[in-house]
């Protein structure tokens, strides 16, 4: 456990769809999952762009990548929408998420 509280590896737990062993049920298992897929999209999002720049990924663009399917399959939209689990509506995740990504965009060469 190397000193990480209980509740802090019980949703790192619960955010692995592979083992299977336990359900998400808790705001911090939802809000690990969603938050852990919705960075893949928008990482996804960002490198299609013409300079690969966070800053140039509009909230509206990010929407529309959201509903493409096909584009970054492996972002799943189910967990992402556990962010209702939260209280908080799709739009508010996604802007919370790209903005939060902002902020941290020359850590991430982006």
């Amino acid at each position: 456990e190397m000193g990480a509280p209980r509740e802090m590896i019980e949703a790192i737990v619960a955010h692995n769809d592979l083992r299977g062993k336990r359900r998400r049920e808790r705001k911090l298992d939802h809000a690990l999952a969603s938050a852990e897929n919705l960075t893949g999209l928008i990482v996804a999002a960002t490198l299609v762009l013409p300079d690969k720049k966070l800053r140039s990924l509009s909230l509206k663009s990010l929407k529309k990548r959201f509903k493409e399917k096909r584009f970054a399959a492996g972002a799943k939209r189910e967990v992402i929408k556990e962010c209702e689990n939260l209280g908080l509506t799709l739009d508010e995740f996604l802007e919370i998420g790209l903005e939060a990504m902002r902020e941290g965009a020359h850590l991430l060469g982006l």
